[in-house]
């Protein structure tokens, strides 16, 4: 049984490709009949993390932003591999990579779909705890990252203040503002 307000997609072509993403082209029929072309992004799944230490800290980074022309101040997140059974697995692997910290612990906190009218993008946030400083980064050639900590008050305050940019890192911090160990 399909929803009455379902698209038919009746050709699915990529219509560019690039590292970290590719624009689709699906030709489509609408519930009315008509017919047309509709565009999105694919980038599929990816995990951010809102890692705390043993001592409550948060581990943040700072990274240049290309598309809008500054270093942005975020949380870790990277994309869900082909080998990774289960988005819960990616956690770790991207936390060490970009800070160098590894997890005593992760618990699923929220799934999120960022974009769902231009992008296929599925966003699964995780909670990160006993995080400790044990291994290396491991950045991709384009990366550059620079890591510190932080309170999680202080994340909160520069959210009201507008000084959290990031959208991934932003709802990460409200939904664990507003929920916390209640999810």
């Amino acid at each position: 049984m399909t929803d009455d307000l379902a698209w038919e997609t009746l050709d699915s072509r990529t219509s560019y490709t690039c590292e970290g993403f590719d624009i689709v082209t699906d030709t489509v029929r609408f519930p009315n009949g008509v017919e047309a072309e509709y565009d999105y992004l694919a980038e599929g799944e990816s995990v951010v993390v809102l890692p705390f230490t043993p001592g409550g800290d948060l581990v943040v980074i700072e990274e240049w932003r290309q598309a809008v022309g500054r270093v942005n101040r975020a949380l870790p997140a990277g994309g869900v591999e082909d080998d990774d059974a289960a988005p819960d697995e990616c956690v770790a692997r991207e936390l060490e990579e970009e800070t160098g910290y590894r997890p005593g612990g992760v618990e699923h906190l929220t799934t999120v779909e960022p974009a769902n009218g231009f992008a296929d993008a599925v966003f699964h946030y995780f909670v990160a705890r006993d995080c400790e400083p044990t291994g290396e980064q491991d950045l991709d050639y384009n990366e550059d990252i620079r890591v510190e900590t932080t309170t999680f008050d202080a994340l909160v305050e520069a959210a009201r203040d507008d000084e959290l940019r990031d959208g991934r890192s932003m709802l990460a911090v409200l939904y664990f503002e507003l929920f916390g160990d209640e999810s």
